[in-house]
């Protein structure tokens, strides 16, 4: 049987697809939601019988809290392997009032799906499912090997899967893991994300007397927590963009020419992306530009504050705390915990006299760069211009996505981040879409990429 063959059946298929996928689409699978536990169930048993439904051995794996999903075809000794990654669950819906659909009622408006889930991450995800179904109807089998691995808990934080990939090197051993939870650079831009921030996510609290104090009465005497904190804040960055944080630049690596000479070629407009966000000025550190600090610079941002009175009218009070949340997204080669370190030194030399402080570790990834002349990217190179009738770009995102960094760490293999989205699918957000060309295109491009990658010989057959 001839691709050509597999091709004719995604056409066959093509409203199939679809309905199979609203299907998916209006099961409210909200993990972070215990009323919605046995619906989140119900989005696994799903995927476990569409897999097994497609010629996919497939079972769910029970976890503390949100079942994983399992399958594997490897039919193909010597051929290369790779670990289809996903997730069914999904982002509360709420606030429901801008929605102009129902969220778990999937509705086409204007080519694109609506509906919670629809790019975040179930539509994605489902293009490798309905790849696979392709090549083992039409031919019976598949190119290469295939695991597929479909989590429950990715939008609350993943545990329970890091413990199973964890304690499960073997069984999930793969040349390359592909997921698609990401975007293309722009409507007609297919693009490989081959690079992707880390994070080191604090919480740093400043405490002062045991309680609230008259501002009349102390002020001036006792030191303010609000007052401290700002002072801290306001030392992290000149006012060039470059954080000032002892050795805190020391690890970075810098943009190789090609790769800032690739970032000013792309169609990118920085008065249109100003006026898109409806900011007056778009600022950074001095001496990159807008993707360059977006996609390939270490960042400090605070994400969130609190302390003292919040509610209407005065209230002459001196807070007895005050606190912070915030974030360093990281670029290659910066180690979450030594920027903990780095960034405790910092607050111990200048926090104000007169208060103590406590600094909350709340989360840590290590950035993400994959070579792009390896055989794997560009094997997924030529399956995305053959999906979508254009090679594509090559791009970095400012995000994180920490089991990437699961999967090279416990794996030992790099991931294929293949994205099918747009940037204004408003995945999180009220009526999110996928486009339904771009489902299409994503699931054409993964029966290429199978094909692809089987003209691959790996070093070792998995």
């Amino acid at each position: 049987m001839s691709i050509e063959q597999v091709e004719a059946y995604l056409e066959k298929r093509r409203r199939d697809f679809e309905d199979r996928l609203k299907e998916l689409l209006r099961i409210p699978s909200v993990s972070a939601q215990p009323d919605h536990d046995e619906d989140t169930r119900r989005a696994a048993l799903f995927v476990r019988d569409d897999l097994r439904a497609s010629g996919i051995a497939a079972e769910l794996i029970e976890t503390k809290r949100h079942p994983i999903v399992y399958g594997e075809k490897l039919d193909s000794p010597g051929r290369p392997t790779i670990l289809i990654y996903g997730h069914y669950d999904v982002q509360p819906a709420e606030p429901l009032e801008p929605w102009l659909s129902p969220p778990f009622e999937p509705t086409e408006r204007d080519g694109n799906l609506y509906a919670r889930g629809a790019t975040d991450d179930k539509g994605q995800m489902f293009t490798h499912l309905k790849a696979i179904e392709a090549w083992l109807k039409t031919t019976g089998g598949l190119p290469i090997n295939v695991k597929v691995l479909i989590e429950g808990e990715e939008e609350i934080g993943g545990e329970n899967l890091e413990e199973f990939v964890s304690k499960n090197p073997q069984k999930l051993a793969c040349d390359y893991v592909v997921v698609s939870d990401t975007s293309q650079f722009a409507p007609g831009a297919p693009a490989i994300t081959y690079g992707l921030k880390g994070l080191a996510y604090y919480e740093l609290i400043v405490h002062g007397a045991r309680s609230d104090l008259h501002s009349g009465m102390y002020g001036g005497a006792v030191a303010n927590p609000c007052n401290a904190l700002s002072v801290i804040l306001a030392s992290l960055k000149g006012s060039d963009g470059r954080i000032l944080i002892d050795g805190f630049y020391d690890a970075v690596r810098p943009l190789a020419d090609w790769e800032r000479a690739q970032f000013a070629a792309l169609p990118f407009s920085e008065e249109v992306f100003r006026a898109s966000l409806g900011v007056t000025e778009l600022v950074g550190e001095a001496g990159y530009t807008t993707i360059e600090r977006k996609w390939a610079r270490p960042t400090c941002d605070v994400n969130g504050l609190y302390g003292g009175y919040q509610g209407p009218g005065p209230k002459t009070v001196l807070p007895c705390k005050a606190g912070a949340k915030l974030s360093f997204r990281l670029v290659p080669d910066q180690d979450p915990s030594t920027i903990r370190e780095l960034f405790q030194n910092h607050v111990r030399k200048v926090c104000p006299p007169g208060v103590t402080y406590e600094i909350i570790d709340h989360s840590g990834a290590a950035a993400v760069l994959v070579s792009v002349d390896s055989p794997g990217v560009k094997a997924a190179s030529r399956a995305i211009e053959a999906g979508f009738g254009k090679a594509p770009v090559f791009i970095r995102e400012g995000g994180s996505i920490p089991v990437v960094g699961l999967f090279k760490t416990k794996l030992g293999v790099d991931t294929l981040l293949l994205g099918w989205g747009q940037n204004d699918d408003n995945l999180h957000g009220p009526n999110e879409k996928f486009n339904l060309a771009d489902f299409h295109r994503g699931i054409r491009a993964s029966v290429h990429l199978f094909a692809e990658l089987a003209k691959d010989r790996p070093e070792s057959a998995r």
